[in-house]
Parts: structure tokens; C-alpha cells; sequence
């Protein structure tokens, strides 16, 4: 992909700074919940940008968030940043309500980022991410690898593989911004997406299968491809009730997202369909009660069209989505969601501009509403 094109399409909608705590606010420690969004990680030793986080809980009760850490939205390398952009990770271990320092989980001499983790059912840990590389030192020029990347850990993401691995894609590129998903037959399913051509006017989403633990991964089966649209990043994947596997898709310009379905696990797609509403960065979560959450960075139907961290909930098995609500009026997002032990939802998403942090605070999904066009504010919980 053009280095330049591709450039301009990672910046696409990311120049405004979004309304960031204020200093006296950011130096407050991340414990407890309060009427503002929590901190969770903002400077120090994670770097002066942070951003595209993901959360998810493990087998032993903690939840672990990771992020993207470096200089700005795309990190050059740097005598600040040897490396360019890093991976770094928090964990909780008391329901989001405080928060460990960040420690970096990997940094080789690409500028890794846009990471997402998931926990498989033996155990192991994955961070699914790609990787933009600059062919010298001070170099303004980079290119993307190509293909995704996955990095393993084994003991609960106390230590991680010294190398990622870079997935087999073929010729042209394919991206990934989204968990890893594992399905009850045992199908692992990694989300990927491709975009070409100036502002991504022709881009399409894409799976790919793993028969063994995310061990060897088929060919990338594509989505959404001849639809002629820019559907130009983040594809995320559910399980609904009847076995139907549903596919998000971000589109880029005033185009809305797009969904697709799959009867088979993945394996062929129907046709993309227009959600109704615009949205990046989908971020499926399903709640034990049944409820689907769709969170995104989504946008006012308003002239301005402003952007800010957006929720949607299906009660109907993504027939229908209700909302807009607003999680946050920064215009960051990349949120995720986890469930918590009492049944609220702690949300994980983060700022943009210039010293860009990671945020969370923990809410409870809201009651059956009738149709509304303009957010709703979501009510922060507190705690103990």
C-alpha cells in the first residue's frame, strides 16, 4: 500500500483533540470510582500518547487492559523512541477499581499498535496487533507489514513471547483490530480488514480460521468485498443465540457501518447490509443476561457531526440496535467492554490529541427505551 495513502488514512478523523481531563484531574491517582472517567494510565513510563485500547477478564478474575503507547498517533522512531510505538498492559484486580502501573509487553523496532487481548479456553493469552516499519532511524517514511501479528503469553500475561508472530496473509495487506474470538465448536477467529486507495474509498473486512488454538491459521475469507465501499477498518465478530456469526464493519466518510453474517462459522458471508447508523472501532460484548453491546467511536446526527465514545445495545439479537448513547464526548473511543461481577459494565476506551490517556469507569446498562435520535448520557457508577 502507498505509504502516503495508508498515512492519511490512519489520521482520517483523529486531528481534533478531544475535551482531556485537566492537569490537576490527571494527576489524580487511578483508585476508586468517582463522577469523572477514571485514569487508568496517562504519561509516565507508558509514553506521551497513549491509545486503541482493549480489556478483557481472565480465568482468575483479573481484568488486563492493553494499549498502544508512543509519541502521537503514528510514532516515528526517535532518541526519545528508539523504537517507535510500543504495547503496553495494566491489570486490575479488583474490578476496575484500581489499576497497576503499565509495563511494556512488547516493543521490537516497529511502531506496534492498535492491540486487542483475549483469553483462550486453555489459558493462553493473546495480543493481536499490527506493525508499521521505518526502513532507518529518523526516517519520515514507513510502511506497514502487511499482515497481522500475534503475541503469546501462557501465564496469565505475567510474561510474554520475546517475538510476535507475523500471520501468513498473501499479496496484498491485511490489518487487524479486534480480540481474538474463540467459538464453542473450538474455531478461532481472528478479524481483519484491507484498505486501498485514497481515503479508503475501496476497503472490505476479512476472517481468518483456526482449527488449532491460533497454532496455523487458514487463508484470510473475505467480507464485504464487492460491495464497492469503503468499509476501511476494524471488523469484530459475535456469536448469536441460533449459531449465526455477525460481523461489524467500519466505513469510513458519511458511509454508515456494515454487517454481514455467516451460517457456517465463518467459512462463506452474506452480503454486507447497512446497520443504520455511522460508527469505527466496533467492540462486541455480550452480557450474561443476553443483552448485546456494540460500543464505537460513533457521531452526532447533528451539522457539526461530531464525534465522541458511542454504546449501542441489541436486546433482539442484533435485529435491532438501540441507542445512541454517550459513554464520553471524547472523540478517541476504541472502547471495549467487560462485564463485572454485580452486572455492570466496566468500558475501557481512551482520549486522543496531544497527551492522550486511557480511560474506564463502570456503568449499568441501561433499561428498554423507546426510540431516541440524539445521546444519552450513560450515569457513571461510583463504588466503594
Amino acid at each position: 500500500m502507498n505509504t502516503n495513502k495508508f498515512s492519511r488514512l490512519l489520521l482520517f478523523g483523529f486531528m481534533l483533540a478531544s475535551g482531556s481531563l485537566s492537569a490537576q484531574e490527571a494527576a489524580k491517582p487511578a483508585s476508586g470510582h468517582t463522577q469523572k472517567p477514571m485514569l487508568i494510565s496517562k504519561g509516565g513510563d507508558a509514553g506521551d500518547y497513549q491509545a486503541f485500547p482493549d480489556a478483557c477478564r481472565l480465568k482468575n478474575g483479573d481484568i488486563v487492559a492493553v494499549f498502544y503507547a508512543g509519541d502521537e498517533h503514528v510514532t516515528k522512531q526517535s532518541e526519545r523512541y528508539p523504537k517507535a510505538g510500543r504495547i503496553c498492559l495494566v491489570r486490575s484486580k479488583d474490578e476496575g477499581k484500581t489499576w497497576s502501573k503499565p509495563v511494556t509487553i512488547y516493543d521490537d523496532n516497529d511502531d506496534n499498535r492498535d492491540p486487542h487481548i483475549a483469553q483462550l479456553s486453555n489459558g493462553s493469552l493473546v495480543v493481536s496487533f499490527f506493525s508499521l516499519r521505518y526502513p532507518s532511524f529518523g526516517a519520515k517514511e514507513y510502511k506497514t507489514l502487511g499482515s497481522p501479528q500475534l503475541l503469546w503469553s501462557r501465564d496469565n500475561g505475567r510474561t510474554w513471547d520475546k517475538e510476535a508472530t507475523l500471520l501468513e496473509t498473501g499479496d496484498i495487506d491485511w490489518l487487524s483490530s479486534a480480540q481474538v474470538r474463540e467459538m464453542p465448536d473450538g474455531t478461532t477467529i481472528l478479524p481483519v480488514y484491507h484498505q486501498e486507495g485514497r481515503g479508503g474509498l475501496k476497503a472490505w473486512g476479512g476472517v481468518m480460521l483456526s482449527r488449532d488454538k491460533g497454532k496455523t491459521w487458514g487463508p484470510v475469507i473475505t467480507i464485504g468485498e464487492k460491495a464497492n465501499l469503503p468499509l476501511a477498518a476494524e471488523t469484530d465478530v459475535i456469536l448469536l443465540k441460533d449459531g449465526t456469526l455477525y460481523a461489524a464493519l467500519r466505513a469510513q466518510q458519511e458511509v454508515p457501518m456494515h454487517f454481514a453474517k455467516s451460517k457456517d462459522m465463518g467459512k462463506t458471508w452474506s452480503d454486507v447490509e447497512d446497520i443504520g447508523f455511522r460508527g469505527h472501532s466496533p467492540s462486541f460484548t455480550r452480557l450474561k443476561t443476553g443483552e448485546i453491546l456494540l460500543t464505537t467511536r460513533a457521531f452526532t446526527d447533528a451539522p457539526s457531526k461530531k464525534g465522541y465514545t458511542g454504546l449501542r445495545i441489541s436486546r433482539d439479537e442484533a435485529k435491532t440496535w438501540e441507542g445512541p448513547y454517550m459513554v464520553d464526548e471524547t472523540l478517541g473511543a476504541y472502547p471495549s467492554t467487560v462485564e463485572l461481577k454485580d452486572g455492570s459494565v466496566l468500558v475501557v476506551y481512551y482520549e486522543e490529541g496531544q497527551g492522550s490517556g486511557i480511560r474506564a469507569y463502570r456503568f449499568r446498562v441501561p433499561a428498554k427505551a423507546a426510540p431516541f435520535a440524539e445521546p444519552r448520557r450513560l450515569e457513571m457508577l461510583t463504588g466503594k
